[in-house]
């Protein structure tokens, strides 16, 4: 186990630990020729399927995206508000924001979110067998293939049609990996960012100053790095990222022998008082440059960029609009779900 944030890091950006535990070094597919997940490939691969998606999550095309998904924000809000006090943030803001963001990026008909919604909470759940992870995982990936040969047929403008027309009729990618690719990205690009807004609305509210903060300013960069701090300071991501030694190496000082597993504690990384001095303190005028919100190193997440304009606009835009927000709910009612990705199961507001 490691928790140390400097070892962290270095672990992430070993070449000896490779990303793929069952078989290191081999091609990462299965006998039927499904690729596996996209995070347990290691290089030249990775590398290769990675730089075709990058293009797709820049700094410059997801801020193009921004005006979007503040029309998204303010419809959500606008409807809430409307409906009056109780609601549901994680029903009525969190969850479909990000939700219609990742499904109108891919080209994934918005009347579908449910199916993905439904199974990757199944799949994150660590009270589901595995058969029943199995199973949705199943029909996320088979929903995504067919979707995937539909594109072919009648390409939209989407980052998935955009992948068949550049790599699947060039032959550099097949309709598998494809599909895999985009089941990860559904599930990622709306389950960790829901979460974040619904945990990182309850550790504003814990913290009004900065939830006043936040409201009152228009300056982007105080935006933005309140955001970098919560990543910081909730680091959602709880399953613990795991590496296998391809050879002996020295990690800490502790020797790991080729073969070896090694996990790595993201959240203790983040709380490492040699990177973020008082880390149970949330300061959003720390430098949180680095932090490990989002992993590190070659499989750092992809779509960190659009999950960070999404944040930006949904808190600033919330702590505006909504001055008075407040628990519906003792903080002791809160209902936090058994996942790999920390996360709330509702969150009861009013104002």
């Amino acid at each position: 186990m490691v928790s140390r944030y400097r070892d962290i890091r270095a672990a992430l950006t070993d070449p000896r630990l490779s990303a793929d535990t069952i078989s290191p070094a081999l091609k990462p597919s299965s006998d039927d020729g499904t690729p596996v997940m996209f995070a347990r490939i290691d290089d030249p691969e990775h590398h290769r399927l990675r730089r075709m998606m990058t293009s797709h999550f820049t700094f410059r095309r997801t801020e193009t995206m921004r005006p979007q998904i503040q029309d998204m924000v303010d419809g959500y809000l606008r409807t809430m508000i409307d409906k009056g006090p109780p609601a549901d943030i994680v029903r009525d803001f969190a969850l479909p924001v990000p939700s219609l963001v990742i499904a109108l990026l891919l080209g994934v008909p918005p009347e579908d979110l449910g199916l993905f919604q439904h199974n990757t909470t199944v799949g994150l759940d660590t009270r589901s067998s595995e058969e029943e992870k199995a199973q949705a995982f199943a029909a996320m990936y088979v929903y995504i293939h067919e979707l995937v040969e539909r594109k072919e047929r009648e390409p939209g403008d989407d980052l998935i049609s955009r992948l068949v027309s550049d790599y699947v009729n060039t032959g550099q990618l097949n309709h598998p990996t494809v599909a895999m690719t985009g089941v990860i990205m559904m599930q990622a690009g709306h389950e960790t960012t829901a979460n974040m807004i619904a945990l990182g609305t309850v550790a504003l509210l814990e913290h009004r100053d900065v939830f006043e903060r936040l409201g009152r300013t228009d300056d982007p960069a105080v935006i933005a790095n309140a955001i970098e701090e919560l990543m910081r300071y909730l680091t959602i991501v709880h399953a613990q990222v795991d590496r296998v030694a391809t050879e002996d190496l020295t990690i800490g000082g502790q020797l790991i022998r080729a073969g070896d597993k090694v996990l790595m504690n993201l959240p203790a990384g983040n709380w490492d008082s040699e990177f973020a001095e008082k880390p149970e303190t949330l300061d959003i005028d720390r430098n949180t440059r680095g932090h490990l919100g989002f992993g590190y190193g070659v499989h750092q997440c992809i779509g960190a960029n659009l999950a960070r304009v999404e944040m930006q606009v949904a808190f600033a835009t919330l702590a505006r609009r909504l001055p008075g927000l407040q628990l519906a709910v003792s903080p002791d009612a809160l209902r936090f779900k058994d996942s790999d990705i920390y996360g709330m199961k509702e969150l009861p507001v009013t104002w």
